[in-house]
């Protein structure tokens, strides 16, 4: 532990950990939150992304993670499911 003006600490809260992506590189689990974002920013809202479809993606750009864990963190960042991100507006129009 370590002693700070406000208080003690546990030292693990200074370190936010991580995972090992594909090239053996250590990578921040803000980094993976930030890519997780970015693949969903990017979807088609037609059709958006399943968390399965999400850990594919993401293992595509080198970065291995369970679906448990990017339905963790969507949850978490406030990222619907992908029913609920679904943009209904651009179905077929009525005649």
């Amino acid at each position: 532990m370590d002693s700070d003006p406000r208080g003690i600490f546990p030292l693990r809260r200074f370190f936010c950990g991580g995972t090992t992506v594909a090239g053996g590189e250590e990578l921040a689990w803000d980094a993976v939150r930030r890519k997780l974002q970015e693949v969903v920013d990017g979807e088609d809202k037609q059709h958006p992304l399943s968390d399965d479809q999400l850990v594919a993606q993401l293992a595509e750009n080198g970065i291995t993670v369970a679906r448990r864990t990017v339905t963790k963190y969507r949850k978490a960042m406030g990222i619907l499911s992908s029913r609920q991100r679904r943009d209904w507006s651009g179905g077929k129009k009525a005649e």
